[in-house]
């Protein structure tokens, strides 16, 4: 590759498998012959699937994730205590399986601890062999390292999800911590060898792991296919990560080395964060003006799920869905996939190179930061910031032509977003939240730097 990252032709196809890109894409129908009303507009086709090589699983290339779900108060259930909507979960739900998604990513983590026991209820109204759940052992806190505490973990999320076995069960967010810590979770507890005999005996249909953090853990549990032969693994990758996620953040690594490691091993790959946290759904107006050129009736996000799904490994890609026009819009994308053409990679490719022209911070709204002690909107900070920058909105100086106008935005913005009792200025630098950053993102660090920011812009002396 060039050093501009212009893709060739020649680098596009051995990217995705020169004979393997047609192939791999394949759509089927989904086996429901029934429609609801909504689905005379979309989707417009059948679900696209990918064969899982290791088990012969049909799944869908639309995963849905279950760790935004909505609550009784419309907002996402990682936004705050509301309660989830179980109604409206279901109806989305039975949506989803209607048009032909079947793969449905939980945790023992999600939404305040309530994400298994909702999916439960969801899919148990379903005959189990309908779907395949997946679910993770997200055993983060010190007092859940002991073999005791992490299989009592376990045997609880088969109870949550009212199941007898696993579909597809992953090590959580390993690269946390580094090497140590897998050690501390996984293997000097012996939880792992407890996983692999769970799955000889057919209580764990697949196994693997989400990657997250420090690559030398991602290498040596690739170095060891041979002993734990990893049935899938999860990882971030998006047009924005393929090639700039160690430029985004330091500790991440370029999703194209991810999966490139995977590919060469046949391993199933599962995409999370496809919209690196909403990001690739707001980006800046210049970058909307291209996507509507070239696609004026689709949505900014599809060209990322699009992006996503065009890699032959890809089993599925995750999405956290809150809302049924989330739902309905990947459905639109997905059914079928319409593969991206090498023009199109490349431009995507263009297209992340311009967008890294802008310094914005790596939050992806997980919420794993919250809550704050002192009250601060962790993410809500972040997200103002983030999004006033793609838009133009943050002022160079004093001495930009526009620097009233964006000035008076993002302050007003500011106040209208975060309410001023849990803006940055109260951060006192406790760093209870650092930690649990999977982008590994100095939180005290970045609320100094955007108080002292503010500051100057009501002072007027940036």
């Amino acid at each position: 590759m060039d050093s501009n990252n212009n893709i060739t032709r020649r680098d596009f196809l051995k990217t995705m498998g020169a004979a393997g890109l047609a192939a791999g894409l394949a759509s089927c129908s989904s086996g429901n012959g029934s429609r609801s009303s909504a689905s005379s507009v979309l989707p417009e086709g059948d679900m696209t699937y990918r064969t899982n090589p290791k088990t012969g699983d049909k799944v869908s290339i639309l995963g849905f994730g279950m760790m935004r779900l909505p609550t009784v108060g419309g907002k996402s259930a990682r936004e705050g205590n509301e309660e989830i909507d179980q109604e409206m979960v279901n109806m989305m739900v039975d949506y989803a399986l209607e048009h032909g998604v079947n793969y449905f990513d939980t945790s023992p983590a999600y939404c305040q601890g309530l994400s298994e026991r909702s999916t439960g209820i969801a899919l148990g109204r379903h005959p189990r062999d309908s779907y395949f759940i997946a679910t993770k052992l997200s055993n983060f806190a010190s007092s859940t390292w002991s073999r005791e505490a992490s299989v009592a973990m376990y045997h609880n999320s088969m109870k949550e999800l009212g199941v007898d076995y696993i579909d597809y069960l992953l090590l959580h967010a390993i690269g946390q911590g580094g090497m140590q810590n897998l050690h501390d979770r996984y293997l000097d507890n012996g939880i792992l060898d407890f996983l692999l005999k769970e799955r000889e005996a057919g209580r764990i249909r697949n196994l693997g792991f989400s990657y997250h953090g420090d690559v030398k853990v991602f290498d040596y549990l690739l170095s060891m296919h041979d002993t734990y032969k990893w049935d899938f693994v999860q990882i971030q990758m998006n047009y924005l990560d393929w090639r700039f996620a160690k430029q985004i953040n330091e500790r991440n690594t370029n999703a194209e080395y991810l999966y490139n490691e995977l590919a060469k091993r046949d391993i199933p790959v599962v995409i999370m964060e496809p919209l690196l946290g909403g990001r690739l759904s707001n980006v800046p107006d210049n970058v909307v003006r291209q996507f509507k050129q070239r696609e004026p009736e689709n949505s900014v996000a599809s060209w990322a799920f699009r992006f996503a799904g065009s890699f032959p490994h890809v089993l599925t890609v995750l999405s956290g869905m809150t809302r049924m026009e989330h739902l309905q819009d990947n459905l639109h994308t997905y059914s079928p996939l319409k593969p991206l053409s090498e023009d199109e990679f490349s431009f995507l490719q263009d297209t992340a190179s311009l967008m890294m022209q802008f310094n914005t911070i790596p939050c992806n709204d997980c919420k794993y930061c919250m809550p704050c002690p002192y009250g601060i909107d962790i993410p809500g900070v972040l997200l103002h910031y983030n999004k006033c920058l793609n838009e133009g909105n943050i002022p160079a100086s004093s001495q930009s032509e526009n620097y009233r106008k964006a000035r008076r935005a993002f302050l007003i913005g500011y106040d209208r977003s975060v309410p001023r009792l849990r803006q940055a200025d109260h951060c006192i630098g406790c760093n209870q939240c650092s930690p649990h950053c999977p982008q590994g993102i100095d939180i005290p660090k970045e609320m100094q730097k955007i108080d002292a920011f503010v500051e100057k812009l009501k002072q007027g002396t940036l």
